[in-house]
């Protein structure tokens, strides 16, 4: 075997070997966004489960605030489609609806003392702004996760491995305008 032969054969082992690193390293990238978005769907979950039985302590004391807790239990509804469906463009809406209600429920129910006063009522309303912080935090994590991904599988020379097996951008979960803008608090307290 001469020396051409041998220096070819470690070419192609370099080679061969730079390419299962960088399948590696995407099929790393794509595991990192599928348990970000695993985090967030256990978060949605929780807060899904905690909503009726808010809205359960808030109907015994609000028996005029049918639509509030109605808007409420329709915002939960979609947020919990968009969620089983891993529909991320869906999510973003839903989420703000949800948020928007919330805040109104929270708004309606400074007028109600007994109902601030409830223990029960006090403990979900911070369990839920508590899930409200963490699926902030998650959501932060996936987009970066999802960011990392997608700039690499578009990379050079990573997107031939990309391309060669098929790896997948994925979506951003965004927000609308609204979401991100300043609450308007006296509007809150109009309801």
């Amino acid at each position: 075997m001469g020396i051409i032969t041998i220096v070819a054969l470690g070419a192609i082992a370099v080679i061969a070997a730079y390419f299962v690193m960088v399948y590696n390293n995407l099929v790393q990238l794509k595991h990192n966004v599928s348990k970000a978005w695993a985090n967030i769907d256990v978060l949605l979950k929780q807060r899904h489960d905690e909503l009726p039985k808010l809205v359960e302590t808030c109907k015994q004391y609000m028996k005029f605030e049918q639509e509030t807790l109605q808007k409420v239990m329709e915002a939960r509804s979609r947020v919990f489609a968009a969620r089983e469906s891993r529909d991320v463009g869906a999510l973003g809406p839903a989420e703000a609806s949800l948020r928007a209600s919330l805040g109104n429920l929270f708004a309606v129910a400074e007028a109600y003392p007994d109902l601030k006063t409830n223990q029960t009522f006090l403990q979900l309303q911070g369990r839920i702004s508590a899930l409200e912080n963490a699926i902030a935090d998650r959501r932060e994590f996936y987009n970066e996760s999802v960011n990392v991904n997608n700039v690499r599988i578009e990379q050079f020379p990573d997107v031939i491995v990309a391309g060669a097996f098929n790896f997948k951008p994925f979506a951003l979960l965004e927000f609308d305008a609204a979401e991100k803008s300043d609450v308007d608090v006296k509007e809150l307290f109009k309801s």
